[in-house]
């Protein structure tokens, strides 16, 4: 028993070590710490390498539980009124231009690919959300700050919210062209879903931000925060409704409601053990053999999502009179997508088992590319647009 704790710390201790060990290289080669963290535990993972117990993967629902909430708590403070007054317009419709233009090229390339309505309209309801920690992680790494980056981090906070509707409709629609008749279960379970996390989100955020207002800064306060997120990420796993969404409503509440923001810096401190552990289970629980087995579909899938991704940024932006640097690289910004899409592929598999299987083993090929490469487009477009490194330079500029 003590030889299977020891190895369980030791498998823990090195997997933070790994996180150090990108955090140092990844400056130096100009690659992702994301990127890096996913392709280190791709290579130690059983399909590969096989170093680390598969009784690991165990942890990941666990961990990405945690990493997520946490990641979603932060994603609120992006939601404070005077902001959302200033750039509340621009967020909705730029997120409403990225995940309709990914979902209609898509389901447009798949039909005329495979001329088959139901699979596309299926896929189409599984490109548009994106993977919210990739995409904060990389932004953070690279100390990022302006226009562009401000506006992807609005965009992110509400990809996923997005998602399940347009998941929910389309699954509804892709049933009854299926000959299953209409039904309105899975339309109901997204809406519960989201309004559900919602009001868990308010109903805790409120408290959350009187203790706030209360406490001083310093340890008490990472433990009343601490607290609350994650008591509140499990009772929402257990009420079955969205925690991310509901993390994202608690961050947003606190950061109106409370006089004091050093509750999102006392978060932003704990959250890089996390942030590697999560990035390694996500590479353990990818299987890059997966990728020679979606072939021409597979590539269609990418090519759809990427692109109608960034042409829906791109005449969104447009409409919405944005700044060029905007309109021409947000989609690009917003290109990793994985524990969403995966969710809504293993819905497929239960309610659609004719379509189950192909749309699953896609969508964990795809998630392979998204998750590695997805990254390494966000800090290139973020560095062109200007704002790589600027926050460190305003520190050095303080100091």
């Amino acid at each position: 028993m003590e030889t299977v704790e020891g190895w369980r710390l030791v498998v823990l201790g090195g997997m933070l070590l790994c996180g150090f060990l990108a955090h140092v290289s990844g400056p130096l080669i100009h690659v992702p710490r994301v990127t890096l963290l996913v392709l280190i535990g791709v290579a130690l993972g059983p399909h590969m390498l096989g170093v680390v117990p598969s009784e690991v993967n165990a942890w990941f629902p666990f961990v990405t539980h945690l990493a997520l909430a946490l990641i979603g708590f932060l994603l609120g403070e992006e939601f404070r009124w005077k902001d959302l007054r200033k750039r509340g317009r621009r967020v909705l419709g730029l997120s409403i231009g990225e995940a309709g233009g990914a979902a209609l090229l898509v389901g447009a390339a798949v039909y005329l690919v495979t001329f088959d309505p139901v699979l596309a309209v299926i896929l189409a309801g599984i490109a548009p959300p994106t993977a919210p920690a990739a995409t904060v992680e990389t932004l953070r790494e690279g100390r990022a700050e302006g226009e562009l980056t401000d506006t992807v981090l609005g965009v992110v906070a509400i990809d996923d919210a997005w998602g399940v509707i347009v998941f929910s409709l389309l699954i509804v629609i892709a049933s009854a062209l299926a000959g299953e008749g209409l039904a309105t279960g899975p339309l109901l379970d997204g809406l519960r879903e989201i309004l559900g996390g919602i009001a868990l989100g308010a109903a805790l955020g409120v408290p959350m931000a009187w203790i706030s207002n209360r406490v001083r800064g310093g340890d008490i306060t990472l433990v009343e925060a601490g607290g609350i997120i994650f008591f509140q990420t499990g009772l929402a796993v257990m009420l079955d409704v969205s925690y991310l969404l509901a993390a994202i409503v608690l961050g947003a509440v606190v950061v109106n409601l409370s006089r004091r923001e050093h509750l999102f810096k006392e978060i932003e401190h704990v959250r890089e053990p996390f942030m590697a552990i999560f990035f390694i289970l996500a590479g353990l629980e990818l299987d890059v053999r997966q990728l020679a087995s979606v072939g021409l579909l597979g590539v269609v899938y990418v090519l759809a999502r990427a692109g109608g991704g960034v042409v829906g940024g791109r005449i969104s932006g447009s409409l919405l009179n944005t700044s060029r640097e905007v309109r021409r690289r947000i989609g690009w910004c917003l290109l990793p997508q994985a524990g969403v899409a995966l969710g809504f592929a293993l819905i497929v598999q239960e309610r659609m088992p004719d379509y189950g299987e192909q749309v699953l083993t896609l969508v964990i090929a795809t998630t392979v590319v998204f998750e590695i490469t997805g990254p390494l487009f966000t800090r290139y477009h973020i560095e062109r647009a200007g704002e790589w490194g600027v926050g460190a330079q305003e520190e050095d500029e303080s100091a």
